[in-house]
């Protein structure tokens, strides 16, 4: 899956199964990564004003650009874009969430954030 295509088709995945597993070290599955992903790069997108790596960039901004990417998908596999919380069935309980109140958008932005921190990637003011 390493030549994986994005949402619905739409072109090459900016970031591959292959680096998200050999070079990030991500758990998902492929299918899992695959619906994950659309939200993570629009998240680092946000950060960075790119949606994808650039040619201007160095080998170690663009790995932190995919590494981040890789950050927020596996946020958005286990929390999803809404509130992070749990549920409780009887007896049965299952706690899913970092703060009370929080969104699995935000988790995936903080998780985001830690991969880009010094690489100057993270948007920061008006652009041109």
């Amino acid at each position: 899956m390493d030549g994986a295509t994005g949402a619905a088709g739409c072109g090459p995945a900016p970031v591959s199964y292959g680096f998200y597993q050999d070079g990030y070290g991500g758990a998902l599955s492929a299918e899992a990564l695959a619906e994950a992903l659309p939200a993570a790069v629009r998240c680092v997108g946000a950060l960075t004003g790119a949606r994808d790596v650039r040619d201007e960039w160095d080998d170690d901004q663009a790995e932190a650009w995919r590494r981040a990417v890789c950050a927020a998908a596996d946020a958005y596999a286990e929390y999803g874009e809404g509130r992070v919380g749990g549920f409780s069935v009887g007896s049965f309980s299952v706690t899913n969430y970092r703060d009370e109140g929080a969104t699995g958008s935000e988790v995936a932005r903080e998780a985001a954030l830690a991969e880009l921190a010094g690489t100057g990637l993270c948007f920061s003011g008006a652009r041109r």
